[in-house]
């Protein structure tokens, strides 16, 4: 399932970036000024979102290197021999005394 949802993301992305380079063309040929364009409401919120996108792909990447290191330690775990654990000492458990105490009747 991640590789599709990243596989979407990217499709996003590439959406996203050439709406982007259509505005800024659009804008650079009418003749606007690059600090007006900056402030251009549409190409602000494009950038917006190929920067949103671009920090869930970084998320998406960090939970594929996290899952591929779980995966390489599980398979060193399993292939590593098992050795039995010498100089373990049972704990000898001290049985207390069965002192049966005869309580004194009242009279």
């Amino acid at each position: 399932m991640g590789s599709k949802q990243k596989q979407a993301q990217i499709g996003q992305k590439e959406s996203f970036e050439r709406k982007l380079k259509n505005r800024l063309t659009l804008l650079s040929e009418e003749g606007i000024e690059s600090r007006k364009i900056d402030k251009d409401v549409l190409v602000k919120k494009l950038r917006a979102n190929v920067e949103a996108i671009n920090t869930r792909l970084k998320a998406i990447d960090a939970n594929e290197k996290k899952n591929e290191e779980l995966v390489r330690m599980k398979l060193e775990k399993a292939e590593a021999p098992r050795k039995e654990p010498e100089g373990i000492k049972e704990k000898k458990v001290k049985e207390a005394p069965v002192e049966v105490k005869e309580k004194k009747k009242k009279k």
